[in-house]
């Protein structure tokens, strides 16, 4: 029987956290299927909308080299991923770990027989916090910042902002040096 690992994330800004979350997942099921939360997914359950558009974080997590198939996640229940894809496991990030929200899917996924696998949290590198070096960095608004740039008029001038932006802060970090 070929065992099917299943991953579900943001995977925004992707980062060391999340390659190492797929490279030990890999290695705990024969063929390993990643959910990349959609943009009004993670909205519904973060309250805000990824910097990296969907398209673009799907296609990073396809080009990674220890993932079979990587798909759109659109349902807020896991288990009706499950139902569709058929995973024998499931794995996260242990900051989940003990959560109501994770208890509860711990107990629903031991029903039907999926295991559910915590790996150890990068607590160093998180997209949250390379979200919140950009928009200091940048001198963007936080509520600016997660808007994708495919979707704003002007994406041109605005990255020029951005860069400008981005420019200055490091000149005021070399002057300070």
């Amino acid at each position: 029987m070929t065992r099917i690992g299943f991953a579900p994330g943001v995977y925004d800004l992707f980062h060391i956290g999340h390659l190492n979350i797929l490279r030990e997942a890999r290695r705990h099921c024969d063929r390993l299927v990643v959910g990349v939360t959609s943009d009004e997914l993670a909205f519904g359950l973060k309250g805000k909308v990824p910097v990296v558009p969907i398209a673009e974080r799907l296609d990073i997590v396809r080009s990674v080299r220890f993932v079979d198939d990587a798909i759109v996640e659109t349902e807020f229940d896991k288990l009706k991923t499950w139902k569709r894809i058929g995973f024998h496991v499931i794995f996260k990030g242990d900051d989940w770990r003990g959560t109501p929200k994770w208890l509860e899917y711990e107990r629903r996924f031991g029903q039907v027989g999926v295991e559910v696998v915590y790996f150890p949290y990068t607590k160093h590198t998180s997209s949250t916090l390379l979200r919140s070096s950009l928009q200091r960095l940048s001198g963007i608004p936080a509520a600016q910042l997660p808007e994708p740039l495919h979707k704003e008029g002007g994406h041109e001038q605005h990255m020029g902002d951005q860069q400008r932006a981005i420019h200055r802060e490091e000149e005021v970090l070399t002057s300070q040096e």
